[in-house]
């Protein structure tokens, strides 16, 4: 049985973000945890609230044991790209 929670729209670049999740990627629940609490990068903070989210998910449905969760897949992709202009005059951008 698998749990699973998501995190869409976060204000992080993909490539920083790769950089937590492949430390993740496959350890056992609570050393990830362990991990992302002493790392220090921003996109830490949400990957760890994420995993914090799949074991609450795994808690509620109680089918799994906690004990024995791990981090199976974590992918991080692109998300939408913020468009930056400055007005000027005669509407150019």
């Amino acid at each position: 049985m698998e749990v699973k929670a998501s995190l869409v729209y976060a204000r992080v670049g993909e490539q920083k973000a790769r950089l937590v999740a492949d430390l993740v990627r496959g350890k056992d629940v609570s050393e990830a945890i362990k991990t992302l609490t002493f790392l220090n990068k921003k996109s830490a903070v949400m990957i760890k609230k994420l995993i914090e989210s799949a074991v609450a998910n795994a808690d509620y449905k109680k089918t799994i044991d906690l004990d024995k969760l791990y981090v199976k897949t974590i992918c991080v992709d692109q998300g939408p790209v913020m468009k930056r202009f400055r007005p000027r005059a005669q509407g150019r951008a």
